[in-house]
Protein backbone atom coordinates (compact mmCIF):
# COMPACT_ATOMS: atom_id res chain seq x y z
CA UNK A 1 0.00 0.00 0.00
CA UNK A 2 1.35 3.44 -0.90
CA UNK A 3 1.65 6.29 1.58
CA UNK A 4 -1.10 8.07 -0.35
CA UNK A 5 -3.49 5.16 0.16
CA UNK A 6 -2.62 4.97 3.86
CA UNK A 7 -3.19 8.70 4.37
CA UNK A 8 -6.45 8.85 2.44
CA UNK A 9 -7.88 5.78 4.17
CA UNK A 10 -6.99 7.36 7.51
CA UNK A 11 -8.53 10.73 6.64
CA UNK A 12 -11.80 9.25 5.39
CA UNK A 13 -12.31 7.35 8.66
CA UNK A 14 -11.31 10.19 11.00
CA UNK A 15 -13.74 10.96 13.77
CA UNK A 16 -13.70 11.91 17.45
CA UNK A 17 -15.81 9.79 19.77
CA UNK A 18 -15.64 12.30 22.62
CA UNK A 19 -18.48 14.32 24.15
CA UNK A 20 -16.91 17.78 24.11
CA UNK A 21 -18.40 20.85 25.86
CA UNK A 22 -21.25 22.51 23.95
CA UNK A 23 -19.18 25.61 23.16
CA UNK A 24 -16.58 23.55 21.26
CA UNK A 25 -17.10 22.11 17.79
CA UNK A 26 -14.88 19.76 15.78
CA UNK A 27 -13.46 20.82 12.40
CA UNK A 28 -13.58 17.73 10.21
CA UNK A 29 -12.90 18.75 6.59
CA UNK A 30 -13.17 15.15 5.41
CA UNK A 31 -16.69 14.41 6.64
CA UNK A 32 -18.73 16.40 4.11
CA UNK A 33 -16.02 17.12 1.54
CA UNK A 34 -17.32 17.89 -1.94
CA UNK A 35 -16.33 15.65 -4.84
CA UNK A 36 -14.08 18.31 -6.42
CA UNK A 37 -12.32 19.08 -3.13
CA UNK A 38 -11.78 15.37 -2.53
CA UNK A 39 -10.39 15.04 -6.05
CA UNK A 40 -7.81 17.74 -5.25
CA UNK A 41 -6.93 16.04 -1.94
CA UNK A 42 -6.43 12.70 -3.73
CA UNK A 43 -4.35 14.38 -6.46
CA UNK A 44 -2.05 16.01 -3.90
CA UNK A 45 -1.30 12.78 -2.03
CA UNK A 46 -1.08 10.66 -5.17
CA UNK A 47 1.48 13.08 -6.59
CA UNK A 48 3.70 13.47 -3.54
CA UNK A 49 3.09 10.23 -1.60
CA UNK A 50 2.43 7.67 -4.31
CA UNK A 51 5.11 5.29 -3.03
CA UNK A 52 5.92 3.28 0.09
CA UNK A 53 9.14 5.05 1.05
CA UNK A 54 9.48 6.00 4.77
CA UNK A 55 9.37 9.67 5.71
CA UNK A 56 10.35 11.67 8.75
CA UNK A 57 7.47 13.02 10.82
CA UNK A 58 6.72 16.75 11.14
CA UNK A 59 3.62 17.74 13.10
CA UNK A 60 1.67 20.89 13.71
CA UNK A 61 -0.94 21.52 16.41
CA UNK A 62 -4.35 20.92 14.82
CA UNK A 63 -6.03 22.21 11.63
CA UNK A 64 -7.17 25.83 11.58
CA UNK A 65 -10.30 27.23 9.95
CA UNK A 66 -8.55 28.70 6.91
CA UNK A 67 -5.87 26.10 6.16
CA UNK A 68 -6.18 22.36 6.65
CA UNK A 69 -9.62 22.93 8.19
CA UNK A 70 -10.78 23.62 4.64
CA UNK A 71 -8.33 21.83 2.34
CA UNK A 72 -7.71 18.77 4.51
CA UNK A 73 -3.95 19.07 3.87
CA UNK A 74 -1.82 20.29 6.81
CA UNK A 75 -0.30 23.76 6.37
CA UNK A 76 -1.68 24.00 2.86
CA UNK A 77 -4.16 26.57 1.59
CA UNK A 78 -5.64 26.83 -1.88
CA UNK A 79 -2.96 29.32 -2.94
CA UNK A 80 -0.29 26.70 -2.20
CA UNK A 81 -2.21 24.04 -4.10
CA UNK A 82 -2.61 26.37 -7.06
CA UNK A 83 1.17 26.84 -7.12
CA UNK A 84 1.54 23.13 -7.95
CA UNK A 85 -1.35 23.10 -10.42
CA UNK A 86 -4.05 21.67 -8.14
CA UNK A 87 -7.40 23.46 -7.98
CA UNK A 88 -10.08 23.29 -5.29
CA UNK A 89 -12.86 25.13 -7.14
CA UNK A 90 -15.27 25.32 -4.20
CA UNK A 91 -12.66 26.48 -1.67
CA UNK A 92 -10.60 29.65 -1.80
CA UNK A 93 -8.41 30.66 1.10
CA UNK A 94 -4.99 31.95 2.08
CA UNK A 95 -3.48 31.19 5.47
CA UNK A 96 -0.45 32.67 7.20
CA UNK A 97 1.07 29.41 8.44
CA UNK A 98 0.67 27.83 5.01
CA UNK A 99 2.54 30.76 3.47
CA UNK A 100 5.58 30.08 5.68
CA UNK A 101 5.53 26.31 5.20
CA UNK A 102 5.38 26.61 1.43
CA UNK A 103 8.27 29.07 1.44
CA UNK A 104 10.08 26.40 3.45
CA UNK A 105 9.09 23.74 0.90
CA UNK A 106 10.60 25.81 -1.91
CA UNK A 107 13.75 26.63 0.07
CA UNK A 108 14.18 22.93 0.84
CA UNK A 109 14.31 22.11 -2.86
CA UNK A 110 10.68 22.04 -3.97
CA UNK A 111 7.63 19.93 -3.12
CA UNK A 112 8.90 16.67 -4.63
CA UNK A 113 12.03 16.76 -2.51
CA UNK A 114 10.36 18.05 0.65
CA UNK A 115 7.39 15.69 0.67
CA UNK A 116 9.67 12.88 -0.42
CA UNK A 117 11.50 13.32 2.89
CA UNK A 118 8.72 14.49 5.21
CA UNK A 119 5.18 13.59 6.16
CA UNK A 120 3.36 16.57 7.65
CA UNK A 121 0.67 15.73 10.16
CA UNK A 122 -0.69 17.22 13.37
CA UNK A 123 -0.84 16.20 17.01
CA UNK A 124 -4.61 16.34 16.53
CA UNK A 125 -5.48 15.79 12.85
CA UNK A 126 -8.93 17.26 13.44
CA UNK A 127 -9.32 20.88 14.51
CA UNK A 128 -11.62 22.75 16.86
CA UNK A 129 -13.49 26.02 17.16
CA UNK A 130 -14.89 27.57 20.33
CA UNK A 131 -17.71 30.06 20.85
CA UNK A 132 -16.22 33.15 22.49
CA UNK A 133 -17.87 35.78 24.70
CA UNK A 134 -18.74 37.88 21.65
CA UNK A 135 -20.66 35.04 20.05
CA UNK A 136 -18.00 34.29 17.42
CA UNK A 137 -16.55 30.89 16.60
CA UNK A 138 -12.75 31.11 16.84
CA UNK A 139 -9.87 28.65 16.53
CA UNK A 140 -9.32 26.46 19.58
CA UNK A 141 -6.21 24.34 20.13
CA UNK A 142 -6.34 20.87 21.68
CA UNK A 143 -4.27 22.08 24.67
CA UNK A 144 -6.11 25.36 25.35
CA UNK A 145 -8.20 23.89 28.18
CA UNK A 146 -6.71 21.35 30.60
CA UNK A 147 -9.99 19.45 31.01
CA UNK A 148 -10.55 19.23 27.26
CA UNK A 149 -6.95 18.11 26.76
CA UNK A 150 -7.53 15.19 29.12
CA UNK A 151 -10.73 14.31 27.26
CA UNK A 152 -8.87 14.33 23.93
CA UNK A 153 -5.81 12.36 25.08
CA UNK A 154 -7.07 8.90 24.02
CA UNK A 155 -7.96 10.23 20.56
CA UNK A 156 -4.62 12.03 20.24
CA UNK A 157 -2.68 8.94 21.33
CA UNK A 158 -4.40 6.83 18.67
CA UNK A 159 -3.73 9.44 15.99
CA UNK A 160 -0.06 9.77 16.92
CA UNK A 161 0.37 6.00 16.65
CA UNK A 162 -1.27 6.04 13.21
CA UNK A 163 0.99 8.86 12.00
CA UNK A 164 4.07 7.04 13.27
CA UNK A 165 2.96 4.04 11.20
CA UNK A 166 2.13 6.09 8.11
CA UNK A 167 5.51 7.84 8.19
CA UNK A 168 7.21 4.44 8.33
CA UNK A 169 7.59 3.68 12.05
CA UNK A 170 9.12 7.06 12.84
CA UNK A 171 11.06 7.10 16.08
CA UNK A 172 11.62 10.87 16.25
CA UNK A 173 9.12 13.71 16.07
CA UNK A 174 9.62 17.24 14.79
CA UNK A 175 7.07 19.73 16.08
CA UNK A 176 5.89 23.10 14.84
CA UNK A 177 5.28 25.01 18.04
CA UNK A 178 7.88 25.55 20.77
CA UNK A 179 5.42 26.65 23.45
CA UNK A 180 2.23 24.89 24.48
CA UNK A 181 2.37 22.34 21.67
CA UNK A 182 5.83 21.19 22.73
CA UNK A 183 4.78 21.15 26.41
CA UNK A 184 1.67 19.08 25.70
CA UNK A 185 3.58 16.65 23.49
CA UNK A 186 6.23 16.21 26.18
CA UNK A 187 3.45 15.35 28.62
CA UNK A 188 2.07 12.72 26.24
CA UNK A 189 5.50 11.32 25.39
CA UNK A 190 6.57 11.13 29.03
CA UNK A 191 3.44 9.11 29.72
CA UNK A 192 3.45 6.81 26.68
CA UNK A 193 7.04 6.82 25.34
CA UNK A 194 6.11 7.15 21.66
CA UNK A 195 9.27 8.93 20.48
CA UNK A 196 12.97 8.70 21.27
CA UNK A 197 13.31 12.43 20.68
CA UNK A 198 11.12 15.46 20.04
CA UNK A 199 12.55 18.52 18.29
CA UNK A 200 10.41 21.65 18.49
CA UNK A 201 10.61 24.50 16.00
CA UNK A 202 8.84 27.85 16.09
CA UNK A 203 5.29 27.75 14.81
CA UNK A 204 4.92 29.26 11.32
CA UNK A 205 2.22 31.67 12.50
CA UNK A 206 4.55 33.04 15.19
CA UNK A 207 7.29 33.63 12.62
CA UNK A 208 4.97 35.33 10.14
CA UNK A 209 3.22 37.49 12.73
CA UNK A 210 6.10 38.49 14.98
CA UNK A 211 9.36 37.75 13.17
CA UNK A 212 8.54 38.37 9.51
CA UNK A 213 11.51 40.70 9.10
CA UNK A 214 13.72 37.74 10.05
CA UNK A 215 11.94 35.33 7.70
CA UNK A 216 15.09 34.29 5.82
CA UNK A 217 16.87 33.61 9.11
CA UNK A 218 14.08 31.30 10.24
CA UNK A 219 13.95 29.53 6.89
CA UNK A 220 17.69 28.88 7.13
CA UNK A 221 17.27 27.58 10.67
CA UNK A 222 14.45 25.21 9.68
CA UNK A 223 16.37 23.94 6.66
CA UNK A 224 19.51 23.25 8.69
CA UNK A 225 17.51 21.20 11.22
CA UNK A 226 15.18 19.38 8.82
CA UNK A 227 17.96 18.38 6.43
Amino acid sequence: MTKAEQVLNWYMELDINVQLPEDIKVLNPYRDMSATTKDALVEFYARFYGDDKPRKLLMGINPGRLGAGLTGIPFTDTAALRSVGIEMPEVNTTETSAEFVWKLVEAYGGPERFFGDWFIGAVSPLGFIRLNDKGNWVNFNYYDDAEVFEMLKPFILDQLKLQIEIAGNATDAYLLGTGQNAKAMKTINDEYGLFKSITALEHPRFVMQYRRKRLDEYLDKFISILR
